[in-house]
């Protein structure tokens, strides 16, 4: 007997991202599009989709605070900064944190820092987990359109083909809180 994979499972959609196919998939308040931060032609796929430019940067979002650690530079945090920061963690807090030199490009932009968050969505842990390193995470929409709050609104707007996490937000109204970890300053409300 095979075991089948079931479209629209966490199992499914880490298949896609190991192909580097962009997925989307349920966050605190709205779908999230996600993909293989390390790979460029997956990111370019994604910023093609959003038809955003590669120089605004991108938010990885993770299962720990371990998968976050090869892409930022926390050796630049002061204890009580560092401790800020996880003290929000798991949560819908997004921190902007220097990156470190190998942070490839097509994540940064044209910035020296990136933006980095560890979820507390029991889908996001799982995919996450599954896959073994954070998401690229950025809202599934087109351009011009509101963000996706559930998996049928994906598929409306990407297409029945698309390959979604099937699950429910964490019903938050507003996207993650966004905040310069090093300055404090409030970037994005929440």
């Amino acid at each position: 007997m095979k075991n089948e994979i079931v479209p629209g499972s966490v199992e499914a959609c880490i298949v896609q991202l190991q192909q580097d196919a962009v997925i989307a998939y349920p966050t605190e308040a709205v779908f999230g599009l996600g993909c293989n931060p390390d790979s460029e032609s997956a990111v370019m796929t994604l910023l093609a989709l959003k038809k955003r430019p590669v120089e605004k940067g991108l938010i990885l979002i993770a299962a720990d605070y371990s998968q976050l650690q090869p892409y930022i530079d926390d050796s630049t945090l002061s204890a009580d900064q560092k401790e800020q920061m996880l003290a929000t963690w798991p949560g819908p807090v997004t921190w902007v944190v220097s990156a470190r030199a190998t942070t490839p490009a097509w994540l940064t932009g044209r910035f020296s820092s990136l933006a980095v968050r560890v979820s507390h969505h029991p889908d996001v842990q799982n995919l996450c987990n599954g896959f073994g390193k954070p998401l690229v995470s950025t809202s599934a929409n087109l351009t011009g359109f509101p963000p996706c709050r559930t998996a049928a609104e994906v598929h409306e707007q990407f297409g029945q083909t698309f390959p979604v996490l099937s699950g429910k937000t964490g019903g938050r109204e507003n996207p993650s809180e966004i905040r310069d970890v090093l300055t404090g300053e409030l970037i994005r409300q929440g």
